[in-house]
């Protein structure tokens, strides 16, 4: 069943939600009507998303149908009764197959989510889904879609650590969804609240947009200098070292300042006076209208706003929970758990600027960016390993790698390792067990060009994980949970996330395992990853990257590192 077409919202249309155990009590292989009693909470919660605009569908694994436990009759006679007591749903995607039957819609496969988002004529990545264990979320991610896990006594402790959100109820999900829905404008600023004076045709003049960080940080602020790129003259980014390849891929951005902030990067240099000075004078020279910093969540923007206060910048806005005193003419506030893309999304949002109708809130490069082309003999398809990583931490170990790319040759992959020019030995490594060593032979431009071809990218939580989800490649998170999940997963993007998440380092942002043996990712079993990559190469093929020249097989250049 279908509804009427709504306006959509600026992150999600509809909400998808698992039957038994989230809307209504779980009753095992339940085909009597009368026994259907909805969860605390569930009629008052769907009619808040209905009254948001949200269309709501409902993604079921029902194997009793195939076990003959229940009837098809007696099946919909159950559903209608749900209907009856919590009211319509725009679609149901019911899978009536057991284990064994090697469907692609019994969740955790992604095919229920994949086909409700076509019923209601929208994108994975446009759905919520609200779930009571692992299985949902993995499906959930496995599309591209939002997964929040409402955990109930069946939950195991391990789904509510892996999750990517996890609500006290279902009361508190709707709560979670409409929050980032609420974060963000759709389409024009009009009639929006800024903080600087527009210009004829409501634009800005010069904005100065900061983000002095790795590679993986400045690719998922992208989003959010679209946005101010739509309602500005001229953008002028501050970036690091770290973050100039990225930042150099991003649209919007007209000039580069290179510039590392000892307080940002993660092994600075001593403080300078001179330097200070120097980039004070820097930014003075911009001649900004208004300023922009964009910060992780556990990141201070004062010490830059301080600087852009000296060098003369009128009107300055950033994140801050500290208190900021005149540094900051727009304070920004956004509460915990946020996908980073939406955070510094929000911020701009906040400052007056959206992103244009029919740009979608994903990552996404110039369209100049992917310079290079696989070999011709190498045909789409292919698996991407990328071993290292910018922070130790979050870096499988290479031995493990290593294991990884010989089960996945062994299953007939082909698999490329790729790699940054200090890799080198690393790739050699880890490629040594079947693969094709791309090691230091690739800019980050042109590993994007590989990633657009690629079935899918096997990675931990770095800068090449959000090169792939700027280039829609799914992704294979090897993830170690220093960070919390929900705010660096891969935006937005087909992703299967595998790792110990509930080691003893997590939420810790070491840089260094703490832990003897990198427990997280150390024990992971390579036939999950093989299992992983086998659901999503399962997809239709990405598009073939754009033609190009100087793809370095055989040509190192310099660039495509960790980030």
């Amino acid at each position: 069943m279908t509804g009427p077409a709504r306006p959509p919202g600026p992150l999600f249309d509809a909400v998808l939600l698992d039957r038994d155990g989230t809307l209504i009590e779980d009753v095992p292989y339940n085909g009597d009507p009368e026994k259907v009693r909805p969860m605390p909470g569930a009629g008052a919660a769907l009619a808040r998303l209905r009254a948001a605009g949200l269309r709501l569908g409902v993604v079921t694994n029902q194997s009793g149908l195939a076990r003959g436990l229940f009837t098809a009759a007696e099946l919909a006679a159950v559903n209608a009764r749900v209907e009856e007591l919590l009211g319509p749903f725009d679609t149901w995607q019911i899978c009536p197959h057991g284990d064994g039957d090697g469907c692609r819609c019994r969740k955790p496969a992604p095919g229920l989510v994949e086909a409700a988002a076509r019923a209601l004529g929208t994108d994975p990545r446009r759905c919520a889904v609200i779930g009571d264990i692992g299985r949902d979320m993995t499906a959930a991610l496995a599309a591209g879609a939002t997964g929040i896990l409402v955990p109930t006594p069946v939950t195991r402790p391990e789904e509510v650590a892996a999750a990517p959100a996890v609500a006290a109820d279902l009361a508190d999900a709707v709560d979670q969804l409409l929050r980032r829905q609420a974060l963000l404008p759709t389409g024009s600023t009009t009639g929006r609240t800024s903080t600087a004076p527009r210009r004829a045709g409501g634009r800005a003049g010069t904005v100065l947009v900061a983000r002095s960080d790795s590679a993986g940080d400045v690719l998922v602020t992208g989003p959010a200098i679209r946005a101010v790129a739509a309602g500005a003259d001229r953008v002028v980014m501050l970036c690091g070292p770290r973050g100039r390849g990225a930042a150099r891929l991003l649209p919007g951005v007209d000039e580069l300042i290179e510039w590392p902030l000892p307080w940002i990067d993660p092994a600075p240099a001593p403080m300078r006076p001179d330097d200070m000075r120097e980039l004070t004078a820097r930014l003075a020279a911009v001649q900004a209208d208004q300023a922009l910093i964009f910060t992780s969540f556990h990141q201070s923007a004062l010490p830059l706003a301080l600087l852009l206060r000296m060098a003369g910048v009128p009107l300055v806005g950033a994140i801050s929970d500290d208190y900021p005193g005149s540094l900051l003419d727009l304070r920004h506030r956004v509460p915990t758990g946020v996908p980073e893309p939406e955070r510094a999304l929000s911020l701009a949002a906040a400052a007056g600027f959206a992103l244009p109708a029919g740009d979608e809130p994903t990552l996404r490069l110039r369209a100049d960016a992917l310079t290079g082309r696989p070999p011709a003999d190498l045909p789409a398809g292919y698996v991407v390993v990328h071993p290292g990583a910018s922070v130790p931490a979050r870096a499988c170990p290479p031995q493990r790698c290593a294991d990884i790319v010989a089960a996945l040759t062994r299953a007939g992959h082909r698999v490329l390792v790729t790699g940054g020019p200090g890799e080198r030995d690393l790739t050699a490594r880890v490629a040594a067990s079947g693969g094709v060593d791309l090691g230091g032979r690739t800019s980050l431009g042109e590993l994007a060009a590989l990633l657009t071809r690629a079935a899918c990218l096997v990675v931990g939580n770095t800068g090449p994980a959000h090169l792939a989800a700027a280039v829609g490649t799914p992704v294979v998170s090897l993830f170690a949970p220093t960070v919390p999940f929900g705010q660096w997963a891969p935006y937005r993007v087909p992703v299967v996330r595998l790792g110990d998440a509930g080691a003893g380092c997590r939420d810790s942002r070491a840089s260094v395992c703490p832990l003897p043996g990198h427990p997280c990712l150390d024990r992971l079993d390579p036939a999950a990853v093989l299992a992983a990559v086998d659901l999503l190469a399962s997809r239709p093929p990405p598009p073939r990257a754009p033609a190009g020249s100087g793809f370095g097989v055989g040509h190192p250049t310099a660039g495509g590192g960790a980030g």
